[in-house]
């Protein structure tokens, strides 16, 4: 399928995303100085958000990674959160700040939450690149939002439908 015919509306321009990622990264530097800071990046949309986002942070930052699953190939989740890779560092006494691509319904962030807490965190922070607060099933909500849109399908800047369309340098909506 060509990508022009499923993707109809841009979002978010890469000027856009640019911008607000950077204001994330000076609040974020803010917020965490004189901490030693963890970044987990959440495989594998948040891939092209967290990179960005650690360059805008002008700290020392450690960065890991954790994999979760719950949609598979699918458009919307299936409410079953797995941990497919756990992080490698020692987290224990250090401040982390979860770096997620999406927050839809919000059980995988909790779990994710849930899961850095039991590892002995001193802080547990949030940070996500696209927030959709009327999809939420259970509460929660992120420390840093980039943009907060609408319960549609996007795709782009490391969002994927089916392991496609991650290279887009836009956000766009995925039709039909």
């Amino acid at each position: 399928m060509i990508l022009a015919q499923m993707a109809q509306t841009t979002l978010f321009t890469r000027e856009q995303i640019d911008s607000r990622v950077a204001e994330m990264g000076r609040q974020i530097s803010a917020d965490f100085a004189g901490t030693e800071l963890i970044a987990l990046c959440v495989l594998k949309g948040a891939v092209f958000f967290c990179a960005d986002l650690v360059r805008n942070i002008p700290q020392d930052v450690a960065l890991d990674f954790i994999q979760v699953s719950s949609y598979g190939n699918q458009k919307y989740s299936s409410g079953v959160v797995t941990i497919l890779k756990e992080p490698q560092l020692d987290m224990h006494g250090k401040s982390v700040l979860i770096v997620e691509d999406i927050i839809d319904s919000g059980l995988s962030m909790r779990e994710v939450f849930r899961y850095i807490e039991s590892r002995g965190a001193a802080m547990v922070k949030t940070a996500t690149f696209l927030d959709k607060p009327a999809a939420r099933k259970v509460p929660f909500n992120a420390d840093y939002v980039g943009f907060s849109i609408d319960p549609k399908f996007v795709i782009g800047y490391g969002l994927d439908f089916a392991e496609k369309y991650r290279n887009i340098p836009e956000v766009q909506v995925l039709s039909d």
